[in-house]
């Protein structure tokens, strides 16, 4: 335990640095190192504090808990939110620890791999201490996956519906935690004649096989919290809740640079009539694989749950820096697994920032010199798509999992 309170010590300290940091640079640079969003979760805040609906600021596509939550940023001080959301990375570390500890990995290995994925991490530092708000969301998921490996489906549930809301990305999980709860022990002589009929046969018998008590449990409450967080905005804000908070991100087009390999289309294409249906085509990429990622391997729900999450963010219609922290939270629970060379790795890890340094240099000079660099910057992109791809398929051909693992899952 001294090496977890160690690690966490570091995590933290680092943070605060950061957050110091980011006041003076906000006091004295052109530059804010502020990021944007958390002026918009603070104006947002300030007016529900004043009583009036936090959508009457532009650009606030957020869940009204986030303003709520942030009304001490108005009343007590503005660095408030930094704060918790620095307390929610280092949750999240301690969960991704105890979940890793459940596993059965040793102790020490446990915490080097939360300090070196999360804990002493820049990307995660940066994201929070500059004011956004994924720790939170990161904490929700792992806790789910903790929860549903624990056996408490019922907090488990709660934790997912909560991360839903305030996401929406979570929801891609909710196949892989099906099937995971749906494995329940005894039901392989089910699936084994299933395995025999016709395809139709075959489809019946795992639907048949999926309805259990665990399953069921998990879908009414993560579906009456979400119902209930639904139903009581709704109530206080009306259509526009649902407009910015849901809607908006499922029909977004964001034609301003980003990683996604489909901005420069959609940018092309903003004005035709066909903008629309190209967005929504875009996500058909994403719908097949990560069909493909939950039947493969939603027996190891926290690997599922990576893949999931990593294909999700590089196929994306919309991908910038902070969505990496979504994959990047579940990576301390499969890094003991990955049987890689460092050699291997080392080389993956620079691919990855020589991808992102390669798109930077053209979105400099189009940010800050003003050029039309955006052919270079979507070829970079394209690029970044490839390098992403090659890490996940070589994550998942290293990929092996370990004996105490599946040691934990018999005994459950």
């Amino acid at each position: 335990m001294a090496g977890v309170g160690a690690a966490l010590l570091a995590g933290l300290l680092a943070r605060l640095a950061l957050v110091l940091y980011g006041l003076h640079q906000d006091r004295t640079m052109r530059v804010r190192y502020t990021d944007v969003d958390y002026r918009v979760f603070t104006d947002a805040a300030r007016l529900v504090t004043e009583g009036r609906s936090p959508y009457r600021r532009a650009t606030y596509r957020y869940t009204p808990l986030l303003a709520w939550l942030l009304t001490p940023n108005v009343l007590l001080t503005e660095a408030f939110g930094k704060l918790l959301f620095v307390a929610g990375d280092l949750a999240t570390a301690v969960v991704a620890y105890r979940a890793l500890r459940r596993r059965g990995t040793p102790a020490g290995r446990a915490c080097g791999c939360c300090a070196a994925a999360w804990l002493l991490n820049p990307l995660p530092m940066a994201v929070s201490s500059r004011g956004n708000a994924e720790a939170l969301v990161a904490l929700l998921v792992l806790a789910t996956l903790y929860w549903v490996e624990a056996g408490s489906v019922g907090k488990a549930a709660v934790c997912y519906g909560l991360a839903v809301h305030m996401k929406i990305y979570p929801v891609s999980y909710a196949l892989p935690i099906a099937l995971r709860l749906s494995a329940a022990p005894g039901r392989g002589a089910l699936r084994d004649r299933a395995a025999e009929g016709t395809v139709v046969a075959r489809l019946w018998h795992l639907l048949v096989t999926m309805l259990n008590r665990d399953l069921l449990l998990f879908g009414t409450v993560a579906g009456s919290v979400l119902a209930a967080l639904t139903v009581a905005f709704y109530h206080l804000y009306g259509w526009e809740f649902l407009e910015h908070a849901y809607l908006y991100h499922l029909t977004r087009r964001d034609i301003r640079h980003n990683f996604s390999p489909y901005f420069y289309m959609l940018y092309l294409t903003a004005e035709s009539k066909w903008s629309f249906a190209l967005g929504l085509a875009a996500f058909l990429p994403q719908l097949l694989l990560l069909l493909v990622v939950s039947i493969a391997f939603y027996r190891d729900l926290a690997f599922s749950c990576f893949l999931h999450t990593a294909i999700f963010v590089t196929f994306n219609k919309v991908c910038t820096s902070q969505y990496f922290v979504w994959y990047l939270c579940l990576l301390p629970l499969v890094m003991p697994s990955i049987k890689m060379s460092w050699h291997r790795a080392m080389l993956l890890l620079c691919l990855w920032f020589m991808g992102q340094g390669l798109w930077l240099t053209p979105a400099f000079f189009l940010e800050f010199k003003g050029y039309n660099t955006y052919l270079f910057i979507w070829m970079a992109g394209l690029l970044f798509l490839l390098i992403n791809c090659l890490i996940i398929v070589q994550i998942i051909a290293h990929y092996e999992k370990e004996t105490q693992v599946s040691k934990k899952l018999k005994q459950r």
